[in-house]
């Protein structure tokens, strides 16, 4: 076989399964570090000032900013950062470096006047990497970084702000962990923190090689092997080579870690970073606040689209511009119905949504879009969110058929303009063969009077009824002039606030051993019900294919 499967840790006494995720984790963003270097045009100063902003904006603490001593640009925005006062008081920026005398004292140049200051000290430390880029032994790599942590005290000795260390054993899930934990180990003693000090120890998934759970194995192995644990902070920094990142790293929490270093929507070298949005906002879903601001996603996104110049996947998680739509018609009646119960403060409890759209910045509007594979419920949905009908669910099924043939005929997805415009010229306010005209109502008490033209094709006959309700009246009327059918439904609501808004009726009849429904919308009730009447009428007698075998053969004039 070419490839070979990663091995097994041996961990029988493994507790991380048994765990949870309570809290967040300290967030550092490495999106101007790695995301940086993983661009085909890196960032200038300006797009890296912008994206710095905003992670400041979101609540990051925790900033790796570059590779200070790697170019003129790298060290020119760390020195733009702290001359021009850009770092909160609250905000610790970090930067890269490997264990070489040169780098580390450009690193400490660059960084003069800033208040706290994470120094990032790596060097590689796998079988692959110490075989075929190095030479080295083990011993020889330990040296490296015991000679990098020894620059690092004599050129940041003098150095007036808080100064922590880090530090990565890079391609880490490819070291054997017995030396993963000696390496470590000796940093931190060479470093000797003070009491109240704690190292990070970063240990990243640098190529990830294996399944999520192989690496909380190594993390809960590694947690119980680092000899100063109470003093260091664990750190993750997941690649996503298998497409595991998220799994990873939240398996990887629960088997001890205590941080997370990640970017923004996934950017990093090769298939990326882990996404600190998606992770984030997976905690949010289960309860846990992730002390971040993710109530504007699509901010984010514009920022990081703007500043890495990639495209966002419309399906990407929770950020995507498709990811709470659905097309689906099972889907949408499932959402529809989710949505129409749901009341604010309660528990979120919608089909198909795991989380709120509105929490994260999204309208309501952009849930359900149509097309040739969408049914009632969507098409109901779009009609009372954004237009106000709240149409019956028999008259929805209609409505959607005629959406549907529209979107079949046109391709794609129909829009919400579209289909008002479906429902208004084929439900309401139908003219046709049939008419209720000049009708002239009046109420007394519980009892009303109605005089109204009743047309059915060129014939037109003039009755005046009294009776309890305008719409058994003038539904008797109609059968006077020879049209037999029977009310099916009835319902009615205003369409906007307040006293200056208009009504709308929704009337069901039974002809000819099938079911229509009409809708009428006017200044009030009344006059939308009778429109509403004379639609559903006029639908039945449009779908015969031959009006003579339902229109009245003769007339007989009141």
């Amino acid at each position: 076989m070419k490839y070979q499967k990663f091995p097994k840790i041996a961990l029988p006494d493994r507790t991380w399964p048994d765990q949870e995720i309570t809290e967040a984790p300290v967030w550092c963003s490495v999106d101007l570090r790695d995301g940086n270097q993983a661009l085909i045009n890196p960032m200038d100063i300006d797009k890296k000032v912008r994206f710095f902003a905003l992670l400041v904006e979101m609540g990051f603490k925790e900033i790796e900013i570059g590779f200070p001593s790697a170019s003129e640009t790298e060290y020119a925005f760390c020195r733009h950062l702290i001359e021009n006062d850009l770092i909160p008081e609250d905000v610790t920026i970090s930067i890269l470096t490997q264990a070489r005398e040169h780098l580390i004292a450009r690193s400490a140049a660059a960084l003069d006047g800033a208040k706290n200051v994470i120094v990032h000290l790596y060097n590689s430390t796998s079988t692959m990497q110490r075989e075929i880029v190095f030479g080295k032994s083990q011993q020889e790599i330990i040296a490296i970084a015991l000679r990098g942590v020894g620059w690092i005290k004599h050129y940041f000795r003098d150095f007036e702000g808080s100064v922590r260390l880090e530090y990565s054993p890079e391609s880490f899930t490819q070291t054997e962990l017995p030396f993963a934990a000696e390496i470590c180990n000796a940093v931190v003693d060479a470093w000797d923190p003070r009491e109240d000090e704690q190292v990070i120890i970063n240990l990243p998934s640098t190529v990830e090689s294996a399944t999520p759970n192989l690496y909380a194995d190594q993390i809960e192995w590694m947690c119980r092997h680092l000899k100063r644990r109470d003093q260091i902070v664990v750190s993750l920094h997941a690649h996503n080579d298998r497409g595991t990142a998220v799994a990873a790293t939240e398996l990887a929490l629960m088997a001890g870690a205590d941080r997370v270093e990640g970017t923004l929507l996934g950017n990093g070298e090769r298939t990326g970073n882990v996404d600190i949005v998606t992770l984030g906002l997976n905690m949010l879903t289960e309860g846990i606040d992730p002390k971040l601001d993710f109530s504007d996603v699509d901010r984010i996104v514009e920022v990081v689209e703007s500043c890495n110049e990639i495209k966002t996947h419309p399906r990407h998680p929770y950020v995507g511009e498709l990811v709470y739509t659905a097309f689906s018609g099972s889907h949408q009646d499932a959402i529809n119905k989710g949505m129409a119960r749901q009341r604010e403060g309660q528990q979120w409890y919608v089909p198909y949504l795991p989380i709120d759209p509105a929490d994260v910045g999204r309208s309501y509007t952009s849930i359900i879009r149509v097309n040739s594979q969408s049914g009632k419920g969507g098409v109901a949905y779009v009609l009372k969110e954004r237009f106000g009908y709240d149409i019956p669910a028999a008259m929805a099924a209609q409505v959607s058929e005629k959406v549907q043939a529209y979107s079949e005929a046109k391709g794609g997805v129909v829009s919400e303009e579209e289909i008002l415009e479906i429902f208004q010229r084929h439900f309401v306010n139908v003219d046709g063969p049939f008419a209720i005209e000049n009708p002239d109502i009046s109420m007394k008490a519980n009892d009303a009077a109605v005089s109204a033209t009743i047309r059915i094709e060129e014939k037109r006959f003039r009755y005046r009824e009294t009776g309890s309700g305008v719409i058994e009246i003038v539904s008797r009327m109609i059968r006077k002039g020879g049209l037999s059918f029977e009310m099916a439904h009835y319902s009615e609501h205003a369409i906007g606030p307040g006293s200056d808004a208009s009504a709308v009726a929704y009337i069901g009849v039974h002809m000819n051993d099938a079911l229509y429904l009409g809708a009428g919308e006017g200044e009030n009730i009344t006059s939308a019900s009778v429109h509403a009447l004379q639609s559903a009428i006029n639908r039945a007698l449009q779908a015969q294919e031959k009006l003579d075998t339902i229109l009245p053969k003769k007339c007989v004039e009141a």
